[in-house]
């Protein structure tokens, strides 16, 4: 390039931005040390951060985290093999590392070396349900009005060890970073939201998951708002206007000295809904208004529970300065997850059924809003394998029992009941026409995802028939959808 050009007064008219000076690597050697007070056994850089060997990718620094029963120094030859460029370790090894007194540590201050640097808008999402389909949504909208400078926790990765994993991963670059919170006790939360001190806490919903460990759904709220303690300064809480526990998740949000936005269709939500009807697609055509407007947007996700989810995205992107007309485009796309949503068109006699996958997690919320979304659905024959919910402890039989009323009111064809916490829907079922509204279907009931696909095929799915498949993860209905997909073209 000649002399002359590089004068030109429109090369030097350029703008530059601070963020410029940011690494383009994720990290090299020598910021890892200084983030983790470890020291490094040369120079090397890395484009990931992974903790499991199976996972990790080309260019990626292995953490080899050590618990009660396994140790991860184990598996440096498996993590290098898979393309490792270097590890953070608590020992000297004969790869590229970073040598540390705890590796466990050394992750939690890398993940807030990750925090600190750069100027990213960080998120936080919770709630009993919606926070991994509302986290992607998020991630989505802010992505598309970043042009690709946006980060968020991958799949569920919301945990003592995923919250600091995922914050790690975080680009110094990154205009927006979306992480997820989960919890199963008290107190989870409070220590995981320290980690990433959002600038925006969202709570997508109340409701009975984890009741075992925490014994009331108001009990449930105030684990969920520990959110807010996190909050940055001048934080803004995003909280559901429709909850029995508004109030509660207020004041919790209050205390930390939140700004507060609300969804839903209270007429005091600051995102409000004033209109939802089917759309085209499948999914539902919005209109809501907010202090500055209304709007009109498209979600692509089929389910009366996706119009408050889409709601509380709104929120939060209104809420962290995003762009709200990108925010609609997103939602209009949107496909669903694996686990949570994805929709399959399998081989079926006579054509294709439709396939539900929901088998990653289950409450009795998501059980109804799921079967509603099932009754809504067109189909020759409604279908439901439902698995057993979780850690409801006393709770259960009685939340069991309660879906009933919801297979029902979505005129289930036939119903296949997993695991023995269903014993009591089974029992509930059999009554048949003694049910309030009648249950004019057939069930049947066994003990695992294997029976589940045994009693599937003596079913006969046919073609035009939608088959929704929900439970909670350990029950292993993901067997079923993996058996029904390998049918898919």
């Amino acid at each position: 390039m000649s002399a002359a050009l590089i004068r030109h007064p429109a090369m030097k008219a350029w703008p530059i931005f601070p963020s410029d000076q940011l690494p383009l690597a994720l990290w090299d050697a020598a910021a890892i040390a200084e983030a983790t007070g470890g020291a490094a056994s040369g120079e090397f850089q890395v484009s990931g951060v992974e903790t499991d060997s199976r996972d990790v990718r080309n260019g990626d620094l292995f953490v080899a985290l050590k618990g009660e029963a396994m140790d991860g120094h184990r598996f440096l030859d498996a993590a290098f093999a898979n393309g490792a460029s270097a590890a953070l370790v608590d020992r000297p090894v004969a790869y590229p590392h970073i040598l540390v007194t705890d590796t466990t540590a050394a992750l939690h201050a890398l993940a807030a070396a990750a925090r600190n640097r750069g100027e990213a808008t960080v998120v936080g999402v919770t709630g009993s349900v919606g926070k991994t389909g509302v986290k992607e949504a998020i991630f989505a909208a802010l992505e598309r009005s970043s042009r690709g400078q946006a980060h968020r926790s991958i799949r569920s990765y919301n945990n003592h060890v995923g919250v600091p994993l995922s914050l790690a991963r975080m680009p110094a670059r990154s205009r927006f970073g979306v992480f997820e919170m989960g919890m199963n006790h008290a107190g989870e939360i409070a220590t995981l939201t320290q980690h990433v001190r959002p600038h925006v806490a969202v709570v997508t919903t109340i409701a009975p998951a984890h009741i075992e460990n925490l014994g009331s759904e108001e009990a449930i709220a105030d684990a969920k708002a520990e959110i807010f303690a996190g909050l940055a300064p001048g934080g803004v809480a995003v909280i559901p206007a429709d909850s029995p526990h508004f109030e509660r998740l207020r004041a919790h949000a209050d205390q930390a000295g939140a700004t507060i936005v609300s969804f839903g269709r209270a007429r005091h939500a600051t995102m409000r809904l004033l209109d939802a009807i089917p759309s085209a697609n499948g999914g539902s055509l919005v209109t809501c208004e907010y202090p500055d407007g209304r709007m009109c947007f498209t979600v692509a996700e089929p389910g009366e529970h996706w119009i408050a989810n889409a709601l509380a995205v709104m929120a939060a992107v209104l809420a962290c300065g995003g762009d709200l007309a990108a925010a609609g485009l997103a939602l209009a796309e949107m496909g669903g997850l694996k686990g949570r949503g994805a929709r399959h068109q399998v081989a079926a006699p006579g054509g294709r059924a439709l396939l539900i996958d929901e088998s990653y997690n289950a409450n009795p919320a998501s059980m109804r809003a799921t079967l509603a979304q099932l009754g809504a659905t067109p189909a020759v024959r409604r279908v439901a394998v439902l698995g057993a919910m979780k850690e409801l402890g006393d709770f259960g039989p009685a939340f069991h029992a309660q879906l009933a009323e919801p297979l029902v009111a979505a005129e289930i064809d036939h119903a296949i009941l997993v695991g023995a916490e269903m014993i009591p829907l089974a029992r509930e079922l059999g009554k048949g026409a003694g049910l309030p509204l009648g249950f004019s279907g057939s069930f049947t009931h066994c003990d695992s995802a294997a029976d589940a696909i045994g009693a599937l095929e003596d079913f006969a799915i046919v073609a035009g028939d939608a088959i929704l498949v929900k439970g909670s993860n350990s029950i292993g209905l993901g067997r079923v959808v993996e058996h029904l997909t390998r049918r898919e073209g």
